[in-house]
């Protein structure tokens, strides 16, 4: 699932954007998850919509055509012009592997979002049709980055070969929203509560990278969807950047990546609630505490 490489030279992460969707149900709070294709950067994981900013996202003519991103959002980057580029990825990752597009001013259909996905769908022999600023402008609405709540920063670790600077932000939809995979990029999707897809992994019938578990974990203690917001309000978006490290212990000798707080890592306070590493144990990281000296 990750390619770790103690020896490799860091590069520079690149921006990308996840938009964490959570419904209103039963059983409680609801988050929408994709199922990535079986091949590349975290081939076969269970994931969140999203992926890396691209130049058609900081276009400035989004400024007109997004609602004003909430003041928390500047803890997220050094310009509002990158603030604004993260929130456009976020949202239009969300449309291209989810169907889900936070709008205001206009209200489209399952069946208009589909649409609009197949129009922006590029492919190795095909461009895409237009674009996502295009078909705002045409709908007379903006993207409605008030919505968007930040919950996280997480940067992928020095030894992986691909880099990304990945904001999180929540967005409540309502209860009604269907959602549906692209059949390309993800090749399934579900609606579940936190608590269940945890139970999943824990079960060994699906994969998780240690940013949608510990992801999933905090939102798990929401009783709804109120309370999720005012746990992404409190929440540190200070960066998370796991170290690879070797462990070893009575169960032999591992590899593990190390978060903040862990007495291995060079940032010694906890930046995100929860154990403190998460150690390779045959083909998963699952989360443990640091072993005991």
């Amino acid at each position: 699932m990750l390619d770790l490489d103690p020896t490799r030279e860091a590069t520079p992460p690149r921006d990308a954007a996840t938009l964490v969707v959570l419904r209103e149900g039963k059983a409680g709070p609801e988050v929408f998850c994709v199922e990535r294709q079986r091949v590349g950067f975290l081939g076969g994981a269970i994931v969140f919509p999203g992926g890396k900013v691209d130049p058609a996202d900081l276009d400035s003519a989004w400024a007109a055509l997004v609602t004003p991103p909430s003041a928390r959002c500047a803890e997220l980057a050094e310009t509002p012009a990158r603030v604004q580029a993260l929130a456009v990825a976020a949202c239009r990752e969300a449309l291209e592997e989810a169907a889900i597009l936070p709008l205001a001013g206009a209200a489209l259909d399952h069946a208009t979002r589909l649409a609009w996905r197949a129009r922006l769908m590029r492919t190795k022999d095909k461009p895409a049709e237009t674009t996502l600023l295009a078909l705002v402008e045409e709908a007379g609405a903006k993207l409605d980055l008030s919505r968007l709540h930040p919950l996280a920063r997480w940067v992928t670790p020095v030894t992986e070969t691909r880099r990304f600077d990945t904001s999180f932000f929540l967005h409540v939809a309502d209860e009604n929203l269907t959602g549906a995979h692209d059949d390309h990029e993800t090749t399934a999707s579900f609606w579940a509560t936190p608590a269940e897809v945890l139970r999943r992994f824990d079960a060994g019938q699906l994969q998780l990278a240690p940013p949608t578990h510990r992801t999933l974990e905090q939102l798990a203690t929401a009783a709804d969807t109120a309370a999720a917001v005012a746990l992404a309000a409190a929440s540190s978006l200070e960066s998370i950047c796991p170290k690879l490290v070797r462990q070893a212990d009575t169960r032999g000798e591992t590899a593990a990546l190390v978060l903040p707080g862990d007495p291995e890592h060079p940032l010694r306070h906890a930046v995100v609630a929860g154990r403190s590493r998460y150690v390779l144990r045959g083909d998963r990281f699952v989360p443990e505490d640091a072993p005991s000296a």
